[in-house]
Order: structure tokens, then sequence, then C-alpha cells
């Protein structure tokens, strides 16, 4: 009995404290789609420069042939600075886009995309329109967190296209969606075989007795469902990054559970006496300590969790975008979309408060984010080199708390990565084709190829140059024929299934939703408050 309850616990605080509920609240499901023109029966981009997602460099200019949803053609139709051969292109489509000037790239994959919440107050519209309006074509939901009814409804209606909405790969948290807990390993296959029954894609784990995380992963594998976990502080003792690797693990996310793993002169992370996990500042206050307590970059020990990592073929989605704050926390609260994109409800959920996940500003401080510079600082060190090894990094953002807003967030993600060392193209091989393989899509999305579907990113700036250009709010750039500065860049367009959506017009339908939310709690456009709450916006109490 006591063992039951125990483990009764770890689940609730394990799935309360890591942002799912155990009583799972769902956001107002997304409307009929009213955006997008297409699939057509050709559709013609006609000379673009093309970054394929692979890896390789820019080609162009190239026309790239859709029919339906699929690409059928890319065929290069000239060289730089000279006139196009007309004579020597692929015949006229119904609908033809003229990218000539422009890049276009993959769409991209968000590898961990939570649908908005409840207590954020996002409606599933405004989540998915902000990916959208961003190129994300593909999400990896880890945790169902509005319900795996819920989630898996919206999968369908997205595949089908009947609601502007990326593309949705279904992820269970571990224990969701059955009405008892689970307490032996023959408990954890049921539940496998239950999830796989109800159609989902994959499962996400927080923790669990190793008994019982061996015994899921195990009947995942038999299922052919795919695996992530956020290796939490309560578990992560008993089962860390490369345990669960060799249980048969396909990602890690985050990074929690690998410096756990380059421990060498001890077993147990270094908590002050007085620390407690539920006090968020404790939590992540000394998580930005933790990478310095592991084995120092190139050391053997350092080399021996690595290698083997890579010989798994393990995947880590790092999220790099989420804990930024904690290393600046201004420069986070104070992003220039939040003015116009961030709707007050969210506002107030990333404000300073004891009941809210990741809202841990009780008091920080410089200490705390000298801290967190170097703790990235090794982390970037590690991730960057298993990158370099030939480990499949990918790109996900984790937004909708700790001032990370959907789809901003995740171009933020590539500018993390790029810090990290990654080359730009090696940056969007990440948030593509690396992406794709990981979820074991890559023969139907993640790079522009012959056969694969139509998902693409078009932007009039080249990326490359300027990661900043894929924001919906563009770049600063000094125009100096006109001494005017201007804003460039932002998606233009983004095609799912060979459907064209204008990028920025969702963007507007956005900013037009937070504009609406302000005005009915009576709150002026602009800044939101931080040190106090208006008389209209509810205590964030949550």
């Amino acid at each position: 009995m006591r063992t039951r309850l125990t483990l009764r616990l770890l689940a609730v605080s394990l799935l309360a404290w890591l942002g799912v509920g155990i009583v799972l609240a769902q956001v107002t499901p997304a409307p009929p789609r009213a955006e997008g023109d297409g699939p057509y029966d050709r559709l013609v981009l006609r000379g673009g420069t093309l970054i394929d997602g692979s890896g390789a460099p820019p080609i162009g200019p190239v026309d790239i042939v859709v029919e339906g949803n699929r690409i059928v053609e890319i065929k290069n139709v000239g060289n730089p600075g000279v006139p196009i051969r007309e004579e020597d292109r692929p015949a006229a489509g119904d609908r033809e886009l003229d990218v000539h000037g422009m890049y276009v790239l993959p769409g991209f994959v968000d590898m961990h995309a939570h649908i908005g919440g409840a207590r954020q107050g996002t409606p599933a519209e405004y989540v998915f329109k902000l990916w959208m309006g961003h190129g994300v074509t593909t999400i990896r939901d880890p945790g169902s967190g509005n319900g795996l009814d819920w989630t898996l409804e919206h999968r369908e209606k997205s595949a089908k296209n009947e609601i502007t909405a990326p593309r949705i790969v279904a992820y269970a948290a571990f224990g969701s969606g059955w009405d008892r807990p689970i307490v032996t390993p023959e408990d954890a296959r049921e539940w496998v075989r239950f999830v796989k029954e109800k159609g989902m894609d994959g499962i996400k784990f927080f923790g669990a007795p190793p008994e019982i995380m061996k015994a899921a992963l195990d009947e995942a594998k038999r299922q052919g469902l795919g695996t992530a976990m956020h290796h939490a502080q309560l578990a992560v003792t008993r089962v860390n990054a490369l345990q669960s690797a060799t249980w048969g693990l396909g990602s890690m996310e985050h990074w929690y559970g690998l410096p756990e793993a380059l421990f060498t002169d001890r077993t147990v992370q270094h908590y002050p006496l007085d620390y407690n996990y539920l006090n968020e500042q404790d939590r992540f206050g000394q998580a930005g300590r933790l990478w310095k307590q592991a084995a120092p970059p190139y050391s053997p020990k350092w080399n021996a969790v690595m290698d083997s990592l890579l010989a798994l073929d393990f995947t880590i989605d790092p999220t790099f975008n989420i804990y930024e704050a904690s290393r600046d926390v201004m420069r986070a609260m104070r992003a220039e979309w939040h003015d116009d994109y961030t709707l007050p409800s969210l506002w107030n959920f990333y404000r300073p408060s004891r009941r809210a996940h990741g809202s841990y500003w009780f008091y920080w401080t410089t200490e705390d984010e000298v801290a967190w510079r170097e703790n990235y600082r090794l982390w970037m060190t590690f991730i960057n080199e298993y990158k370099n090894r030939g480990g499949r990094v990918t790109t996900g953002s984790d937004s909708g708390f700790i001032y990370q807003l959907y789809g901003f967030a995740y171009i933020r993600e590539l500018e993390l990565l790029r810090e990290a060392g990654f080359h730009p193209l090696e940056v969007l091989w990440a948030a593509t084709l690396k992406g794709a393989e990981a979820l074991g899509l890559d023969d139907e999305i993640g790079s522009v190829q012959v056969g694969k579907k139509a998902d693409f990113v078009v932007v009039e700036e080249n990326p490359l140059e300027n990661l900043k250009v894929l924001y919906g709010t563009g770049a600063i750039k000094l125009n100096d024929e006109t001494g005017a500065v201007e804003r460039v860049g932002g998606v233009k367009w983004t095609i799912k299934d060979g459907i064209i959506y204008d990028a920025k017009a969702l963007l507007a339908d956005v900013r037009a939703m937070v504009a609406r939310a302000k005005a009915e709690a009576g709150l002026p456009p602009g800044p939101m408050p931080v040190e106090t709450a208006s008389p209209t916006m509810p205590p964030n109490d949550r």
C-alpha cells in the first residue's frame, strides 16, 4: 500500500508540476479553416533560391512544381546574374508564385510544441496561427496536455486541412488518459497498449521506477510508438539520460538527465539543504548550477557518455530558448513581440507566482543569471560536439512558459543553435530534416525533394545571413538609399500540403485577437505591467 501511495504521489508531482494537469483542461478548439489557397492541380514556384534542408548549400534560380500536395519537379532554370531562358522552364501551372530573389526552405518541424493551455488562456487558433505564421508546418505535441481525444481530433482535422494548423504528431504523457495508477511493469505495458489502440503516435515520459520504465520502453518499441523524456529531477537519480537511452528511449527533451549521466564525484545534484522542488525558484535556480557539477568537456567520462549516446542513435531536443530568461530575464520579458502578440492572460501567467509553473521570478538575481550563462556554455558545448560527431539534434520550443511565445520562440531556438556553434545550414537542417528523421517522417517531409509533401517556407531575405528575418516582427535594417530605418523579412508564405498561407495575414489575425482581448479587459495597447496587475487582470494564482 505504501509503495502504491508513493508512486501515485510521484506521478501527481511530475505531471502537475511539469506542465501536465491530472485533470486536463482543454483550450478552445480550432475553428474551421478560413485561410489558405489550394491545393492546386499544378502549382509552380518560379525562380527562387532553394535551401533544401539537407545541409546542402543554396541553389538557384529553381522552379518547383507541385501537383496536389506533392513535389513533382525541381528544375534549375539558370544561373545567378543572367536572364532565365523561359523556354527551359517547366510548363505553366493553374497557380504560380513569383519567388524570384526569395528563399524557399522546407516547412519547419517543432519537436516540443504544447498546443496552448487553459491556464495560459491561449486558444488553439491563436497558437496554431503563431506557428504557421513562422513557417512551422509540423509539430510534436509532447504530452497532449489538452487530453488525448482532443489532440487526436485536432491531428485528424489538421491532416485533412480542415483547420489552419501544423501537422500534429501526438505523444501521450506517460500514465495519462487512464483511470488508475501505473504500479507494476505489467500495468506499464497495458497502458502502452491502451494508447497505441487509441491511435497515439508516441509517449512522453517524466520519470518512473526503473522496472516500470524498462517495461514501458520495451512495450513502446514492440508497438512501434515513438518515445521522448523530460528526465525530471524527482526521478533522475534512478533513471538518467544514458540509462533510458540504453533501454530504448528515442529522444530526450531539454537537458535534465544528461549532466547526471556525466557525474564523476557524486550521485546526487548538490542541492542546498533547504531546497524544495515545489519552490520553483529553488528548482530553476539550482538547475542553472547543474552542468558545472558534471564532468568537464572532452574529459574521458564526457566522451564516453557522448559516444554511448551516438552508438544508440539517440536524439537530443535541447529547447535552449525555454530557459533563456534564466540568463537574462529582462531581455526575455521585454522582447518586442510581447506588446502586440502576447495575450493578457498569457502575460499574467508569465508573471511571478508561487503557483504557476515557470513563473519563478520571486527574486531573480545577477548571481542566478551568471550561473545560467555558464550553464549554457557547458550545455551548448556538449550539443554542438554531439552534432559534430554525427548525433541528431532537433529544434523544439516548449512555448507558453517563461516569457517564450509560440512561433517567435521557435525562431529564437534557431538563433541559439547558431550561438551554440551550428553553421546556419546546420541550424536549418536541425529545424527540418533532422526533426522529420526523429519522427520517422523523413520519407514524407523535412526536405524539399521530389516525391515529398509540399511544405515550404518562403522568405524575401536570406535567413543564412540573418536568422532574425524569420521572426514575424522581421529585422531592423537601415536603408542606405533613403536613410530610413525599416523592417525587413518575416515569412511571406507558409505552404503546407500544397496549400498557400499568407503568413503575415495569419499574424495580423493574432494581433487582432490580442487587441480585442486587451480591449475587453479594459487594458490599453502597449506593454503589459510586470510589478502590479491591472485591476481588470485576475491574480496569477494558478
